[in-house]
């Protein structure tokens, strides 16, 4: 038995019993193209860590401020971060006895910190100790409640200041090194102004700007600056040598640490709108510092 194969259809034979007569081709016409298009340059990546009120924040170089009761069992801490600045977190359970948190949560200890939460007051999802810092005794203990008490007051939540939390772990360390706390914590008020934006230049007057001379008397205004001394002036009379040494930072002249004292005292003061500083008062009564 024998089969018939369906002939295929090919597109078209590769030659043709009747030739068609060879032209010579036409130019097409040129294409009137629209004018190219920029290189697309790629998005830029997305930051790394989340902004400060998404998702969980783990990992952030951290220092207890202060810490209160909260409820039956837990704390409500005050910490200083570097990225995200002064913010409040309820470490739940951390007053039970065998909480982990416990023995962490401790002032000018350094550490790792994570919480989660979208709201002023957030939830501490974890802490853990860093080390390698000594710890403060004595005096410089005294020392290191003032600096907290001070960032407390003058720093508003979710404020970010790296440098000036740098400066508050290179004042730690040096206050735990012995270093002369008046000169110390001179250097740290001065460094506080600066990053909270009221501390004026004291290399210059203000109002015209002319270079303050260290032969001069001067008071500052805490809302300008600088400016000569008047007989009617009440605020504290600095010499020009004593700023100078101050925008230096520079307190080795006994005259410039007694001067920089009460110039300190004052812009605080002011700054602080007449509120009390506990462990000020503490260290003046005990050390005169």
């Amino acid at each position: 038995m024998s089969t018939t194969t369906p002939a295929q259809h090919d597109p078209a034979p590769a030659s043709s019993a009747v030739s068609a007569p060879v032209t010579a081709p036409v130019p097409a016409p040129a294409a009137i193209l629209p004018p190219a298009a920029p290189p697309v340059t790629p998005a830029a990546p997305r930051r790394s860590r989340p902004p400060a009120r998404d998702g969980r924040i783990t990992g952030q170089p951290a220092f207890v401020l202060h810490s209160y009761p909260h409820k039956e069992t837990s704390l409500i801490v005050d910490v200083f971060t570097r990225e995200y600045g002064r913010i409040a977190l309820v470490a739940k359970g951390a007053k039970r006895p065998h909480s982990q948190l416990r023995g962490v949560l401790q002032t000018f200890q350094p550490l790792q910190a994570g919480w989660t939460g979208k709201s002023e007051l957030r939830i501490l999802t974890g802490a853990e100790w860093v080390g390698g810092m000594l710890p403060l005794e004595k005096t410089a203990l005294l020392c290191g409640f003032y600096l907290n008490e001070l960032l407390v007051k003058l720093l508003a939540r979710d404020d970010p200041h790296p440098v000036l939390f740098d400066h508050y772990v290179a004042t730690l360390n040096q206050l735990a090194h012995n270093e002369p706390p008046p000169i110390v914590l001179r250097k740290f008020e001065r460094a506080l102004l600066k990053e909270t934006g009221v501390a004026a230049d004291l290399t210059r007057c203000t109002g015209t700007r002319q270079a303050v001379e260290a032969g001069q008397v001067y008071v500052v205004d805490p809302e300008r600056g600088p400016r000569p001394a008047r007989a009617s002036d009440a605020w504290p009379r600095i010499t020009g040598k004593t700023l100078l040494d101050m925008e230096r930072e520079d307190y080795l002249d006994v005259a410039t640490q007694a001067q920089s004292k009460l110039l300190m005292r004052f812009l605080l003061a002011h700054q602080l709108g007449g509120a009390t500083l506990n462990t000020r008062q503490i260290l003046i009564d005990l050390m005169q510092l």
